[in-house]
């Protein structure tokens, strides 16, 4: 064989074996796991040269890695295998905002560790840990990481807010931009699968205008820190969430439109949910509609804030949904219902008129509420739904729901004049204080089908089962 061919062979095998390259370490780009390394540029760059290649998957393994922001490229699987760890850096300036928002608390939102913008087909998967250490991020811990790197705080960390319009919770906008774990926006085709997502610094996991999701086999623990949402579908379409354990401190499935855009098309089903405000919400940022969405087979446990949430306040219109074999146990307020007229905004968008909610199902719920002691309302109840006296809310049917209570209502409780609270906040908390009836109240409802609803009471109650006014 002749040296020219010999040559022309070798060129021909690199380049064969460089276009055939399906997978990326990411210590082939410098990563390693000394933990005072943030590997953001390490790491990204193994993202870019897969994307450059056409897409594949990206390794995280051997250890625990730190990093701050990455943004997933088209055709990417970021791919975190068993025993390690991507975890979040303490340090707040090493994440970037994409798509930055104010939220319904008036907090402002951006920053991610993870994130992917205006790309299609990525993945997160393995059987590793996406850590963001959102412990870190409450500012006292804040303060003293820069004063450890020798960093001097900008105005927003110094600052504890600021004023600003106020339809926002408190009057004040919060300029302090804490990092969700996972953040896609306007991104088609996601996968979530396998991984353990843990301790965000805020929301875990935050879809945004994306469609064709996938979310299977997950598991979730966010208690970190505070607004820490496990999943968050905000204008978002065509998805499916199943097989996943979710426990958070705030809402663990909760569908959102901070953009006049809808949520729809979205299957919910065999999960398991906790929460410390919400297991399934939909609301509070509410101002495009929600429709055509499926919630089957979940169990929900020790959740203080609502088992199941509707919440329409800023013009959302709610419809067609069907919530179908629930069983919770040790959860405050079982079902929730809310058409408001708050009509907050997002994003710069105009102001929605006050939406509705029609052609809601739940049926096939069994389900026992919280101790008075572990109540914030107490004595707790079942059921409450109320529109407005100028906004009522249309075909709402509940079948086979057995609800058991613990009783403890008086009689004098069942006469007390309920506010209306048209535009404030939508939480059952802020009614000024228990329900007149401690199976179901319902107010403003136009079509209320009731079929084999049953109420179970542990001790005496002395206020009505059921009261439904106009």
């Amino acid at each position: 064989m002749t040296k020219n061919l010999v040559t022309a062979l070798c060129i021909f095998m690199a380049l064969w074996s460089c276009d055939s390259k399906t997978e990326w370490n990411i210590t082939e780009f410098g990563a390693t796991t000394d933990s005072s390394t943030v590997n953001t540029q390490a790491i990204q760059a193994a993202i870019d040269a897969c994307y450059n290649s056409g897409g594949g998957r990206v390794i995280i393994d051997g250890g625990t890695y730190v990093s701050g922001t990455i943004l997933l490229k088209d055709n990417v699987d970021l791919h975190i295998a068993e025993g390690s760890t991507l975890l979040g850096s303490p340090n707040p300036y090493d994440y970037q905002a994409i798509d930055p928002f104010i939220d319904a608390t008036g907090q402002t939102r951006g920053k991610c560790l993870v994130g992917a913008i205006d790309v299609q087909n990525v993945s997160i998967t393995g059987k590793g840990t996406i850590d963001g250490q959102g412990q870190m991020f409450r500012k006292v811990f804040v303060k003293r990481t820069l004063h450890r790197l020798g960093i001097r705080p900008k105005p927003e960390i110094e600052a504890e807010k600021t004023n600003q319009d106020k339809k926002y919770l408190g009057g004040k906008v919060g300029k302090f931009d804490r990092p969700f774990l996972l953040r896609f926006v306007r991104t088609k085709g996601i996968t979530l699968q396998d991984i353990f997502l843990t301790q965000p610094a805020a929301w875990t996991v935050h879809f945004f205008q994306c469609s064709h999701f996938l979310v299977d086999g997950i598991s979730i623990y966010s208690h970190a820190n505070r607004n820490n949402d496990a999943i968050d579908i905000d204008s978002s379409t065509d998805g499916i969430i199943r097989n996943s354990n979710l426990d958070s401190g705030d809402d663990a499935i909760c569908f959102k439109s901070t953009s006049p855009k809808p949520s729809e098309r979205v299957k919910v089903y065999n999960c398991k949910l906790s929460s410390h405000w919400g297991a399934i919400k939909f609301g509070t940022e509410s101002m495009g509609d929600y429709r055509d969405i499926e919630i089957k087979n979940c169990f929900i446990h020790d959740t203080k804030g609502g088992g199941i949430k509707i919440l329409s306040v800023d013009g959302s219109n709610i419809d067609n949904v069907l919530i179908d074999s629930i069983t919770m146990e040790n959860v405050e307020m079982p079902l929730f219902m809310r058409l408001g007229e708050r009509r907050l905004t997002y994003r710069d968008a105009e102001q929605q008129p006050v939406g509705s909610i029609n052609n809601v199902r739940i049926c096939n719920v069994k389900a026992t509420t919280r101790s008075i002691e572990e109540s914030r309302v107490t004595p707790p109840a079942g059921v409450f739904i109320t529109g407005t006296p100028h906004h009522a809310i249309g075909n709402i049917e509940l079948e086979n729901i057995s609800i058991d209570l613990p009783g403890g209502g008086t009689a004098e409780m069942s006469t007390r004049e309920m506010p209306e609270n048209e535009a404030q906040y939508p939480e059952f908390t802020k009614f000024d204080g228990p329900l007149p009836a401690y199976g179901l109240f319902a107010r403003h409802v136009k079509d209320l089908k009731m079929k084999n609803v049953v109420f179970n009471l542990f001790a005496v109650d002395e206020r009505e089962e059921v009261i439904i006014q106009e």
